[in-house]
């Protein structure tokens, strides 16, 4: 789980993930997005096949990538561990919005200040 979440932890990695979401790509198509050399990119790959989170397998003369969304699954699953709680923080912030909004609402007229 850690080489997961390290993996997610940086942007460029993210949207690797994202452009694989949409189907395989070569190592050249995943870097071209980026300023970055294929010798960079392939750094960032190595990351997320470490993580488990893509596989890479030669075809031909190039190496293509595909998305393995059972890491992403597993991680999503322990983040769900946490969604009642900030479940409950927001509906605390919602219901003291909503009682702010009502107390700066002005009386109507004819109304007691």
């Amino acid at each position: 789980m850690n080489d997961v979440f390290h993996a997610l932890g940086d942007t460029t990695r993210r949207r690797m993930l994202r452009e694989l979401s949409e189907g395989e790509k070569t190592v050249g198509e995943l870097a071209a997005p980026f300023e970055m050399s294929l010798a960079a990119a392939s750094k960032h790959i190595k990351v997320l096949e470490k993580a488990g989170l893509i596989r890479r397998e030669a075809r031909w003369r190039s190496r293509v990538c595909y998305l393995e969304p059972g890491p992403l699954a597993s991680a999503q699953q322990w983040l769900k561990q946490y969604e009642h709680f900030w479940t409950e923080r927001l509906d605390i912030l919602e219901r003291l919005l909503r009682e702010e909004d009502a107390s700066k609402t002005p009386n109507r007229e004819g109304d007691d200040p």
